[in-house]
């Protein structure tokens, strides 16, 4: 076993069962308090006093929106500002975005029942209008409202919350969206909160916000914008990846990578064999994890059956049996004895420098021959609420010279997972994932030999990655400056 917070099988065996019946428990609790039986009324008018922003601000951001000049609702309803010339600003204005493939395609409904809480205009479908247009547009309308001497704007601006309503990736599209706020000097920057409506909720999870939204949805959304409007605020870190390949490769990356210039390797790392004259790279940002390996070759198939037969996929359990299922026809489980060493672990195509906790130099980190995946983790959830960095021990921690793993203390947790028998213990958690090291950045060297693809995931997002045998394919990760704001749920 690889966990060095058990002693045996049976007393693991034993705790994990007892974590998943508590863990049920828990669950039917918060449905009984989403839908409002925990002893505590709230009372809709109330809410939407508390929730709701005056008509000309509401009308104003609108039509900013819809006109794509921030100034719009400065100059275009001037009689109407001047009826509410003594409007109040909401305690805590609230926008929600909603993704409407998510959750069983509930979200029409959903938005429904949000405008009728608060009001149409503070409820978007992302398809319609994006957190980025909204950004821009909607919170410039307030932006250029309050430098105008509007109080109200002004208030309402500084105190603007946001719930996104959708998955993992609805979620960090948004926080990507508000980095640029923070790059732009517009602060403050609104920290956001979530109903969980995607398959894994990892993020959702790990701020409190639960890993389903409640059966009885209808009664729980009040008292879900209550905690938004009372949680308090956390930190999260977020993570730049950086990828260069060489000029000429054909790669279809994820809606999250994005071309851009070349950026600079770190010449006091050397590199094996010679750089190409010409590259070409992608950024992108994650917030929970990346990784590499078998690991997101299945997830990049299964992406690729379910665009090409919809239908198998229905909702968040579907989803779930259909990936289990799919895992066992990529060599994840069996790999045939007669298969080529160099299809097997990673240690064959990767080379991982590492920079360590209070320490500015780049450290090779040996990959273990057995590791067929390796992932760099920065929340506690992963695979729909699994913790594989386990719960350490404080002797343990001393000994590898590792820390209690946060979501704010500018680390990545980097573990291996080997066989597909080994990733599903450390699912359930009867055994942790093989701990590779604790990183402030990460420097991946891939070269192409037996193996002519590998696969790369970010938050959920795979993509295949053509390697070449004369020149390596780096990936570098580093902290963004900014962290993002979030809502507790708990």
């Amino acid at each position: 076993m690889d966990s060095p917070s058990s002693s045996s099988s049976s007393s693991t065996t034993t705790t994990g069962d007892a974590t998943k019946l508590a863990a049920a428990r828990s669950s039917i609790v918060d449905s009984i308090r989403g839908c409002g039986i925990s002893g505590q009324r709230i009372d809709k008018e109330e809410l939407k006093r508390n929730l709701t922003m005056p008509q000309y601000l509401r009308i104003s951001m609108r039509d900013s929106i819809r006109l794509k000049d921030p100034t719009a609702g400065e100059f275009g309803f001037g009689f109407i500002r001047a009826e509410e010339s003594a409007a109040v600003a909401p305690l805590k204005p609230i926008v929600v975005f909603i993704n409407p493939r998510s959750g069983g395609r509930h979200g029409p409904v959903l938005k429904e029942r949000l405008q009728d809480l608060m009001s149409e205009e503070q409820v978007f479908d992302v398809i319609d209008v994006n957190p980025r247009e909204f950004l821009q547009y909607g919170l410039g309308c307030l932006e250029a409202l309050a430098a105008s001497g509007d109080t109200c704007a002004k208030e309402t601006r500084e105190r603007i919350r946001i719930m996104v309503a959708g998955g993992d990736g609805s979620v960090g599209w948004v926080l990507g969206c508000l980095t640029e706020l923070n790059k732009q000097g517009r602060e403050p920057v609104p920290p956001v909160g979530i109903i969980p409506l995607g398959t894994g909720n990892d993020l959702s999870r790990c701020f409190g916000w639960g890993g389903s939204f409640p059966f009885a949805w209808k009664a729980a959304i009040k008292r879900t914008l209550h905690k938004a409007s009372i949680g308090p605020i956390c930190r999260l870190d977020s993570w730049r990846v950086s990828l260069s390949m060489p000029e000429g490769t054909i790669v279809a990356p994820p809606y999250s990578l994005k071309q851009t210039e070349e950026f600079i390797l770190d010449e006091g790392l050397e590199v094996e064999g010679e750089l190409p004259e010409k590259v070409i790279c992608y950024e992108g940002v994650f917030y929970n994890y990346f990784s590499i390996g078998m690991d997101a070759q299945v997830a990049y198939g299964f992406h690729h059956l379910r665009n090409e037969k919809p239908y198998l996929a229905q909702g968040p359990i579907a989803n779930k049996i259909i990936y289990s299922g799919y895992t066992c026809t990529q060599g994840w489980f069996f790999t045939p004895c007669t298969s080529e060493p160099g299809l097997r672990g990673l240690k064959n195509i990767l080379r991982m420098h590492v920079k360590r906790i209070n320490c500015s130099e780049w450290e090779l980190v040996p990959v273990p021959t057995s590791v067929r995946a390796v992932v760099a983790l920065n929340l506690h959830s992963y695979g729909s609420g699994r913790n594989p960095w386990g719960n350490l021990k404080p002797e343990y921690l001393e000994k590898r010279g590792f820390v209690e793993a946060q979501v704010d203390d500018g680390l990545l947790e980097i573990f291996g997972l080997k066989q597909g028998w080994h990733a599903s213990f450390v699912m359930v958690e009867l055994i942790s994932a093989k701990h590779i090291a604790q990183a402030t950045a990460i420097r991946l060297e891939v070269r192409g030999g037996e193996w002519k693809d590998a696969y790369m995931q970010m938050d959920g997002e795979p993509w295949k990655q053509p390697l070449s045998k004369d020149f390596s394919t780096f990936v570098e990760i580093r902290r963004e400056p900014f962290q993002s704001l979030m809502i507790s749920g708990d």
